[in-house]
Order: structure tokens, then C-alpha cells, then sequence
């Protein structure tokens, strides 16, 4: 399945709306003079629940308010003399008001609407008030029906005639619905249709209920009750699933007959614009199948579905088209039948031009059109203000032509309303057109700038809504550009506006509409903006997965950037609960755990004002199977039997296979073992069945995702006893001891115990022809012979043995009684050194008849005695190893270079170990030294790096000293290796870089005189922000910085002096404004006006830390040192060196406020100074 995609703009549809408006009339503005125009008003055919007030609405606008009056029956309607009507205010609504009482049937009428003001009457359809009926239904004696079986029957429904017409449906009179099939089913007219009636009609009554809308009421009518008469009674569910049921029963077939309509041929009207249905029910043994057909062609296209069985034909929206003859055919397969419907297709009038409000200048001519067609041809009338056109006053600039009024030269003071009726007899129409003659400049309706933005390459539309008398010319123009836009991509219309077939991005831009008559002209502006399409780039797809899995759904999106974007999630077209389990992302969603529910089709949405985009996917769940269910056994026998099931649901993934399982209640009840495995497209098996076992079955289904729950279990079957037909198998003899020997077999189980009271015949002999056998019977899996020589060869035999006898003869086992330890232990042991880790071993074995058992190995047992170095401790734990077999050499590995090492031997039996052997000394050579224990790098500054190590943990042999290689590096590259041999004292060694930027990687090695041992690799740490520390060396050392600061030292001492002698003085010195602090050693902020004369220069950054050599090293921090500025002047280097200067920003108003200017103020000398 590929993912679905759909992609609508706003702006789109509310054009695809609107197009169909750009040719309708110009409106007036309510502010001009007008006549009275009907905005709103009820149907036609109004029905009303009687327990509800009456409304029967009519609405108009127009200049002045129109006012309202009513007739009813043809006859002024005095809506003030009756004191249960009133009408609203500003509106001709009547509101009958049944609240103190009162009948709704006494308004019942033709109620017609007349909207007046001094320019015209307007006047609303004539509304037909009718007030809904449920009628009970009549009391009636319903006589049991008898009916012979196969005959037809058919049960009248004949509900009360209630408006509007009730809903039909037929039940039970305990409410069960009836089943209805091409056998029995409910006709149009309410009535049920047996095409054949069978005795199982007769096991329940039929009662026809009739739904009324408005009160929402269900009446009933008493029950018919069948009797069916049959010729053969028999047990009708044997029969039920029978080939040739009818036949069975004694039930003559006849050919089909129509019970409805009547006859060959029927003819029925219909009017155009509504649903036809034709219908046609037939008897017959079996009950026919019913086929339509249109004589002379097909039936029409899009327009039929069958309905009801296929007994009736519904064609919607019936036009003069579907007009002939069309034919049913029922048949079944003793013949068939057809009957004719002749179908007349008439019309109630409808338009061909519906008369529209015409807007005259003084002086201008004009027309009003009224075209209407219908079958028969309707008849048009003209009234003028609600009079017939006939009877009004003669007015010279206005002559009537059929379906046409003619106006010339009119002239103001000639507005009215004009009512054109078309009517025949099958309805009317009647439409309100005015005349206005207005004298006005043109004037745009639309609100001025307005903004209108569209999606890229979609069609839109400008709308500049005008009015004028005369009608105005209206003219589009670009970016104040000459040319009139019309044509090509533009399109205007006569309504104003301006509609473009594809907007691009070069179409945004100003329009301006310019609208001109005689009187004047006006215009407006209108701002286009063309955005881009929101798309899907990379929508959801289908996917199949497991339950518990977590699947996620792709939704990548492109939009406009200046539109809110909004995404959203549906679940089978309706919004997707965010639960704790949905995870909705910028670019998917993800469902964590997913399960059944889950299972559906997930939509996601991009929207934005304008438009949006969606892509749908389906996405399925793979679940365990369900369960089987309903199992059954059939088919049972001595050995086997028939297991039968119903598959349970495979919840999307197919069913592969089906275990069958059983318990048995007698050896081991309770638990269940796997009889047989079968394919998923089997529901039926054979089972094979031992004997004696009182089975019980269940059946578990599987497919890829995993196992079913077990079905019920089945009921139980057993089978009858018999001797059993095998024996134990596994049987073995061995001692335990020296003097046993212990005889095990694995027992039977339930399905091969065959009878009750299962035992084991247990035979031995020694393994001699001339030895006699003895016996034994148990019940358990073992028995145990006493008294026996050490390791000897016994047959053995174990037969199974049940109340109904015994297995067949058993085959011989050899087994072997209990062993002793061995009595002598390997002699003449001799020792090769091979290296300094592994010696060869070779010795004399031992003689068979010492070992009393079955020799399984030899072994070496040997500790580290001591080491060849002073003052260096051994483990002295004991090891061995082994050498399976009767073999007399071998080899002992991974020793211990440079040590004393001790060996004895033993031979070993499945008893234990025999005596050992004398113990051997050996010394291993010297070796090459395991690696150093530690390699420490340390950092002290830039220029150097401090290596520390320790001796090797097995040196092995003697030290003669230690190896270094290392080399630089810097991401992928290396330099050349330099090495470096220390004495096997020197554990340290101080490394001056060349590069303060490369690390260095260090491979150093422990020497023997037999070479060099395993090498210990280690890196020099990554420097932080190597480049800024270097540069930022403690400045407290700097002689320029001790220089400095004695300067402003001495500086700030004659400052005081001066300010000493002016005061004694009593001179002036210039001091800060009233708003500013003074000079104090406590404040801290410099941007007061106040200095800080503390040594912070000299203090390291915040999140730093000062080594020991007094470089400054960066923590991990994102904060930038320009933050630690003072007013974030600092800049970098390319390198990251910092190459700002602290500065102290001084306050604009502080500096105005001075007495005096800065260059003679001490304290601006200071902040120079600083």
C-alpha cells in the first residue's frame, strides 16, 4: 500500500466556494434607499411537533426597515387580535405561543409573508403549516394465520396514517428483530413477504411497529401467529444444512409468482429531482433471485443501487433521461418471470433564469428576465409589490413580454418589487426581484489595504466589492503601473473582482481597483503575498510490526517560514490521543509499546493558516494468536483419535503451526506434555493413543510473534490397558562403592506404562557363560547388588512388566562394579627443562593390576617453592596436570621463570588418586619481565612532562634496566619514535617538550639479560586551552606589573597630599555630582563612579585554578572572558590568545556632573592611570 498524500489550501477551498458567486448581482449598500429584499423564511411544507410553540420565520432587509404583515388561507392574518401571536420585534418571525394552553391543529394553513416600506412588498413563499400526527393504531383481533409449508404469505402492516409518515420495521413481541434474507423481507408499504413460508417461521410471532419523528414514539400492532401445516414433521436442525431441504420436507418446487406489484406491467410517476424506487417481490420454491434490467439500454450510470435483496431498484436524483420502461426478473430453477414498470418522469417548475435585482440610473433602461421550465410547461404571472402586474397602476417606462418586463428611460421614484410566479401542477416557484433607480457615485465596500496572502501556484482571488449608479466600469492595475490586468493569468469579473489562475511569486505586490461612473470614481489597494506550499517531504509509511515494539512514523515537513506551522496526529480520521505512550516529534511520531489498539490508519497533518498538507499510512500489529476454542473429538479408537478445533483470530500474522498437547491423571497429573505438531492451515488431526492413559487435549496456536494462550482443554478419552512393547532404556551398572554395584535405567513413562502396576524385572550375572543369573523385581529406577568383587564386568538386563504381562525380552548391558584406589603409584619420574615457563615430563607407568578401577588419568601435582630473587614472595598453592589415558610423557606449562619449583606423580582412577610418587626438584631460567606496574604522567607546565613508573610485578630474572620509546602526536599525526634506557633503579625520568601542542604517547619496557618484557602504553593528557595559558604567565612576577603598581601607588600618595593642603586651605577640588557616591574603599561597582584598588588583576579568573608554578589552567566552563571585563572589550587572537585590556566605562551624566573637566580631575588621572 503507498502512502496516501492530500494537500488543500484554505484560501482554495474558499474559492472553489465562491467562483460560482462572481457573476451574481451587485448588492446595495443597506445604507442607501432600497426596497424590502426576503433573507430568510420556512419551508414551504412546514410540519410542527405539537408539543413545541410555532415559528414560522420571514426575514428582510431593505432602507427604510421594512414592516411586516401575514395572510392566511388568501386572507389578512390580524396577528394583534390573537393573544397567542405575536410577531418579533425588527422582524415578521410569528411565534404561536402554547403555553397557557391552546391547539396547534386550529393554525393549521397557507401562511404567506408581505415585507413593506416605502419603495416596495416583498413577499415570501406560501407556507403550508401542517402539525404532526402519531395516531394510535386502530384495536384489532388478529386470528392465528395457518399456512401450508412452501406456500407464500404475505403480513399487511397497514399503519396509521401519521405526519409525516412513520418508520416501518417489524419485531418480535418479546422485540427481537425478524431476520429477513431473499426469503422473507419487508416491502416498501410496510408489508413482510414470505416467498415461501417454513416450519421455523412458525417458532415466533410478527408484530409491525410504526416510529414516529416528532414524538419519538414506537406504536404496535398485535402480534400475528403462524401455524404452519407440513407434510413430513421432522427434527428441523437435521434438515437445516440439507442439500435439497425442500425436498426433504415433502415440499413441492414451484416457478416464481409476483406478489408485488400485481401482474405483467405496471406504470409509475415520478418527479424530476427525486430518488425513484421501484420495487418487485416474488414467490416461489426456492425463493427467487430477482435481476433489473432498462429495456432499450442500460440502467443509468452512478445513479442505481439495489436495495432490499435486489428487489427494489433506487435511482437518485431521477431526471427526463431516465424516463422508459424497465423490467424485473425473478427466477429460480423451475423457471423464471418478469414484470414491467412503464416509469413517467414529470417536473415541478425550476429555474432557467430566476429574476434578479436590477439597479437603474435615471434615464437607463433595463430588464427583468423570468425563465422557468418544468413538465408540464409551467404558466409565469407578474405581480409588482404583491399585486398582480395587471391591476397596478400604468406605468409608461415599463412594458411586460411573457417572461419579460421591459423598463425604458426610468426615472427616480419608479423602485418597486417585482414578483415572478411559475407554477404547473406540481408546485410553484416565486421569486422577489426590485428595480431600484438610484443617482450614486461609486463608492468600494471592501475595507481599504487589505492583506491577502495565497499559497504558491494556486488559483486566488481579490475581491474589491463596488457600488455606483450607473453601474461603475471597474479597472485592476499593478504597482501603480497603466496597464489594465486583464487577461492571461488575470481574469476580472463584472462583480470586481480579480481572479488569477496560478499565483506566482512574481505576482505579489500593491493592486489597486479603480471603480468610475459619470458621478465619480473610487478605489482601493489590496496587498498580494505569495507564500510556499507546506509540504510533506517525507510523509509515514506502511508498516507491519510486533506488539510491544516501538514503532515511529515519519512526518519531515517543508513550509513557508513566516506561517505558523501546526502538525497534527489523526487515528483513523479523528485526532490521536497524546497518551504516555505517544511521543509526537518535530519530524515523527513514535508509539513506545505499541499494541492491538494501536492498529489503524495515522494521518499526520501540516498546517498553517493558509493551507495544509497530509499523509496517511496503516500501520498493523502482529499479535499472538488468540486462543483455539470448541474442541472436539470424533472418530475414537483403541489407538488414536480425531482432534478437532476452531481457529482463534491470527491478529494479522498467519497462523504456522499448532501444537497439540495432553495430560494424563495418573503418573503425572496436572502436567502437560507436547503430543504432535501440525501446520497452521490444519484444524483437524489424527492423534495417536497409547494404551492406559486417560488423556485430556488442548492446542495452543503460534505464528511469528509467539504462542496463544492454551485452548480449554478437551474432554477426556481412555484408552483401554495392554503389556507394554518396550523396554527401559539407559540402563547402566556401576559401583558406588568397592563392594556394589548400582543398576539405573530411566523409567517409562505414562504413555509407555501400557497398563497398571508397571515394574522393572532386574537380572545380573558376572560376565561368564558358565554363571547363573539373579533376579530381582522393583518398582523404582535402581537397584543395588552387594558383596561384589572389586571392578569386575557384570550383564545386566531391566524388563518392563504391567498386570497384562511383559515386554519383550530386553537387550544385555555390560556394567562393572565399584573400583578401589589405585596401589601403586608411577615410577622412575624424570624432568627436561624446555624453556623458562614449560618442562617434559616422562615416567614409567603403572601396572594394570594395580589401578582396581578404569585408569582415567595421570597427573602432576607441583607448587613454586621459591624464587631465584631475595626477598621475594612465592605462592606455594598447590597445581597439577592431567594426562588422560594410559600414557607415560607430557608437558607442564605456564611456570613461573626463574624459581624452584617441586613435582610428584600420581595415577588416578574413577575411585581417586593412587599413592604418590617420590617429589622432584627443578629451577626454571631466567625470562623476559612482565610489564611495569604503573606508568604516572604528570604535567607540571608547558615545557615538561614528569614520568614516574614501578618495577615489574614477576621480574623474571635479574633487571638490567628499563626501555622508553615515544613519540609525538596531533590528531592523526605522528612523529618520529625516540627512545630512551634507564638503569633498573631509575623509576623516573623528566621529559622537556619540543612542541608545547602534540601529545605524547610512552611505551616503556623492563629488562632481563634474556630481553625486553611486555610494554605498559600510556598518553600525556590533552591540554585545555593550551594557547590561552601560555600567554597568561602570573603577572605578579612581571617587573613592567611591580613597576605599575608603584607608580599608582606613589600617584595616589601625592593625591592625598594635595587634597591635604586644599582643604587646610580651604580651596575648592573638584568633587561629583549630588547623585554620585564618593570615592570609598568598600565599593565594589566601578560603574558608580567608584575604583576598586584591590590587586584583582593579579587573581585568577573565575573557574580556574592556579597550578603550583603559577600558570592559570581553564576549567571546563562555556563562559566566555569577555564576560569578565569590565564592559566587554576583550578580544581574542586567532590562536585564542587574549589580547583585551580591563577598562572602566565612566558614566556620561558622571563626567557632565564634574566641576571641572577630566584631564585636571585626580580622579579621572587615577582611571587613566587604571
Amino acid at each position: 500500500m503507498v502512502m496516501q498524500r492530500h494537500h488543500l489550501t484554505r484560501a482554495g477551498i474558499a474559492l472553489a466556494l465562491c467562483l460560482h458567486h462572481l457573476v451574481s448581482a451587485i448588492e446595495v449598500p443597506l445604507d442607501l434607499p432600497q426596497p424590502p429584499t426576503i433573507t430568510k423564511q420556512s419551508v414551504k411544507d412546514y410540519i410542527v411537533d405539537p408539543r413545541d410553540n410555532i415559528f414560522i420565520e420571514c426575514e428582510a432587509k431593505g432602507n427604510p426597515v421594512p414592516t411586516f404583515s401575514w395572510t392566511r388561507n388568501g386572507k389578512f392574518f390580524n396577528v394583534a387580535k390573537d393573544p397567542k401571536v405575536s410577531m418579533r420585534r425588527r422582524s415578521g418571525t410569528l411565534v404561536i405561543d402554547f403555553h397557557s394552553g391552546g391547539r396547534p391543529e386550529d393554525y393549521e394553513g397557507e401562511y404567506q409573508c408581505f415585507a413593506r416600506n416605502d419603495y416596495g412588498t416583498a413577499l415570501s413563499s406560501k407556507i403550508h403549516l401542517q402539525v404532526s400526527k402519531s395516531p394510535l393504531w386502530p384495536k384489532e383481533k388478529v386470528d392465528v394465520i395457518e399456512v401450508d409449508e412452501g406456500a407464500p404469505l404475505s403480513l399487511q402492516c397497514n399503519p396509521p396514517p401519521g405526519l409525516p409518515s412513520p418508520v416501518i420495521f417489524w419485531m418480535s413481541s418479546s422485540m427481537e428483530p425478524i431476520h429477513q434474507d431473499k426469503r422473507v423481507s419487508q416491502g416498501q408499504n410496510g408489508d413482510l413477504y414470505f416467498s415461501n413460508v417454513m416450519l421455523q417461521d412458525a417458532q415466533t410471532d410478527y408484530s409491525c411497529n410504526a416510529r414516529f419523528h416528532f414524538t419519538h414514539t414506537i406504536q404496535q400492532k398485535n402480534p400475528y401467529t403462524l401455524k404452519v401445516k407440513t407434510k413430513k414433521p421432522h427434527n428441523e436442525t437435521s434438515l437445516r444444512n440439507h442439500t435439497d431441504m425442500y425436498s426433504a420436507r415433502g415440499i413441492t418446487e414451484t416457478t416464481p409468482s409476483f406478489m408485488y406489484p400485481y401482474g405483467t406491467s405496471s406504470s409509475q410517476m415520478v418527479l424530476r429531482g427525486v430518488d425513484l424506487l421501484l420495487e418487485c417481490i416474488a414467490s416461489g420454491v426456492p425463493a427467487p433471485d430477482i435481476m433489473w434490467y432498462k429495456k432499450g439500454g442500460e440502467l443509468p450510470a452512478g445513479k442505481t443501487k439495489l436495495e432490499n435483496f435486489n428487489k427494489a431498484l433506487r435511482i437518485s436524483n431521477v431526471s427526463e433521461e431516465d424516463s422508459g420502461e424497465y423490467f424485473c426478473l425473478a427466477s429460480n430453477k423451475m423457471g423464471s418471470i418478469r414484470h414491467t414498470i412503464s416509469v413517467r418522469v414529470k417536473a415541478a417548475p425550476y429555474w432557467l433564469d430566476e429574476p434578479q435585482n436590477l439597479i437603474l440610473a435615471p434615464g437607463e433602461d433595463g430588464r427583468l428576465v423570468c425563465r422557468a421550465n418544468g413538465n408540464p410547461k409551467p404558466a409565469i404571472q407578474w405581480l409588482v409589490n404583491g399585486e398582480p402586474i395587471e391591476a397596478s397602476p400604468p406605468n409608461p417606462s415599463r412594458e411586460v413580454a411573457g417572461d419579460t418586463i421591459v423598463f425604458r428611460d426610468t426615472q427616480i421614484g419608479s423602485s418597486a418589487v417585482y414578483q415572478c410566479n411559475a407554477s404547473n401542477e406540481h408546485g410553484y416557484l416565486l421569486a422577489n426581484a426590485f428595480v431600484s433607480v438610484l443617482d450614486v457615485p461609486p463608492r468600494i465596500l471592501a475595507p481599504r489595504n487589505q492583506l491577502i496572502r495565497v499559497i504558491q501556484n494556486n488559483r486566488t482571488r481579490l475581491d474589491c466589492p463596488f457600488f455606483g449608479s450607473p453601474i461603475p466600469t471597474l479597472r485592476w492595475f499593478k504597482n501603480g503601473q497603466g496597464n489594465t490586468l486583464d487577461g492571461g493569468n488575470y481574469k476580472a469579473h463584472e462583480n470586481g473582482s480579480l481572479e488569477m489562475n496560478m499565483a506566482r511569486k512574481e505576482d505579489q505586490g500593491i493592486y489597486t481597483c479603480v471603480a468610475t461612473n459619470i458621478l465619480g470614481k473610487a478605489e482601493a489597494q489590496v496587498r498580494l503575498e505569495v507564500k510556499d506550499p507546506t509540504r510533506i517531504v517525507r510523509g509515514p509509511e506502511d508498516q507491519v510490526v510486533k506488539r510491544g515494539s516501538m514503532p515511529r512514523l515519519h512526518c519531515r515537513i517543508k513550509h513557508d517560514p513566516t506561517l505558523k506551522l501546526t502538525v497534527t496526529w489523526l487515528k483513523d480520521d479523528a485526532p490521536l490521543y497524546m497518551g504516555n505512550r505517544m511521543k509526537k516529534e518535530d519530524d515523527g511520531l513514535t508509539i513506545y509499546g505499541v499494541a492491538e489498539k494501536d492498529q489503524g490508519d495515522y494521518t499526520c497533518v501540516a498546517s498553517t493558516e493558509l493551507d495544509k498538507d497530509s499523509a496517511k499510512a496503516y500501520l498493523t500489529v502482529l499479535e499472538r494468536p488468540d486462543r483455539p476454542r470448541d474442541l472436539e473429538l470424533t472418530d475414537l479408537a483403541e489407538r488414536s483419535v480425531r482432534l478437532t478445533w476452531i481457529p482463534g483470530d491470527d491478529n494479522n500474522s498467519p497462523i504456522t503451526d499448532y501444537i497439540v498437547q495432553f495430560e494424563e491423571d495418573r503418573f503425572q497429573p496436572g502436567m502437560w506434555h507436547n503430543h504432535s505438531r501440525y501446520p497452521g492451515s490444519v484444524n483437524s488431526a489424527v492423534l495417536s493413543l497409547s494404551p492406559y492413559v486417560n488423556y485430556q487435549f488442548r492446542v495452543i496456536a503460534v505464528n511469528d510473534v509467539g504462542s496463544s494462550l492454551p485452548s480449554v482443554p478437551s474432554e477426556r478419552y481412555q484408552t483401554n490397558g495392554a503389556r507394554p512393547e518396550i523396554n527401559p532404556t539407559g540402563v547402566q551398572g556401576a559401583g558406588t562403592q568397592k563392594n556394589n554395584m548400582e543398576i539405573t535405567w530411566t523409567p517409562l513413562n505414562a504413555t509407555q506404562a501400557y497398563g497398571p502396576n508397571l515394574r522393572y524385572i532386574v537380572r545380573w550375572r558376572r560376565r561368564d557363560p558358565r554363571g547363573s543369573w539373579y533376579n530381582e523385581t522393583v518398582k523404582a529406577p535402581r537397584h543395588v547388588v552387594w558383596n561384589t568383587p572389586i571392578y569386575v564386568p557384570y550383564e545386566i538386563k531391566v524388563q518392563a512388566e504391567n498386570d497384562f504381562g511383559r515386554a519383550p525380552e530386553p537387550d544385555t548391558v555390560i556394567g562393572y562394579s565399584g573400583e578401589d584406589y589405585p596401589k601403586a603409584a608411577p615410577t622412575d619420574v624424570r624432568i627436561r627443562v624446555l624453556n623458562s615457563t614449560a618442562i617434559a615430563l616422562t615416567w614409567t607407568r603403572v601396572h594394570l593390576d594395580t589401578i582396581q578401577g578404569q585408569l582415567k588419568e595421570y597427573r602432576a601435582y607441583f607448587w613454586r617453592d621459591s624464587s631465584l630473587l631475595k626477598n621475594l614472595w612465592v605462592s606455594k598453592k598447590r597445581q597439577y596436570v592431567s594426562f588422560p589415558g594410559d600414557r607415560n610423557r607430557g608437558i607442564v606449562s605456564r611456570l613461573f621463570p626463574y624459581s624452584n619449583y617441586k613435582l610428584e606423580m600420581v595415577v588416578t582412577n574413577g575411585r581417586g588418586d593412587g599413592p604418590r610418587s617420590e617429589v622432584k626438584e627443578f629451577p626454571t631460567p631466567e625470562g623476559v619481565p612482565s610489564s611495569p606496574r604503573y606508568l604516572r604522567i604528570r604535567q607540571p607546565n608547558l615545557e615538561s612532562i614528569n614520568l614516574e613508573w614501578d618495577h615489574p610485578e614477576h621480574p623474571n630474572g635479574v633487571l638490567t634496566g628499563y626501555n622508553l620509546r615515544y613519540q609525538a602526536f596531533n590528531g592523526t599525526k605522528t612523529g618520529r619514535t625516540l627512545v630512551e634506557n634507564f638503569s633498573p633503579n631509575q623509576t623516573r625520568f623528566t621529559l622537556q617538550r619540543t612542541d608545547p601542542i602534540s601529545r605524547y604517547r610512552f611505551f616503556l619496557r623492563a629488562r632481563t639479560q634474556v630481553g625486553e618484557g611486555e610494554a605498559i602504553v600510556e598518553e600525556s593528557p590533552a591540554l585545555l586551552n593550551e594557547a590561552y595559558t601560555k600567554n597568561h604567565v602570573d603577572i605578579a612576577t612581571q617587573g613592567w606589573f611591580i613597576g605599575l603598581m608603584c607608580a599608582i601607588a606613589l600617584l595616589v600618595l601625592i593625591l592625598l597630599i594635595v587634597c591635604f593642603i586644599k582643604r587646610s586651605r580651604g580651596g575648592k577640588y573638584p568633587v561629583r555630582d549630588n547623585k554620585d557616591e564618593h570615592l570609598n574603599p568598600e565599593d565594589k561597582n566601578v560603574e558608580d563612579g567608584s575604583f576598586d584598588y584591590s590587586d584583582e588583576d593579579n587573581k585568577p579568573l573565575p573557574n580556574s585554578q592556579t597550578s603550583l608554578d603559577g600558570t592559570i589552567k581553564q576549567q571546563e566552563s562555556d563562559d566566555s572572558l569577555v564576560d569578565y571585563g569590565e564592559g566587554g572589550e576583550g578580544q581574542f587572537n586567532e590562536d585564542g590568545s587574549f589580547i583585551g585590556q580591563y577598562t572602566v566605562k565612566k558614566d556620561k551624566e558622571e563626567t557632565e556632573g564634574n566641576e571641572s573637566s577630566e584631564a585636571t580631575s585626580p580622579v579621572n588621572a587615577i582611571y587613566s592611570l587604571a
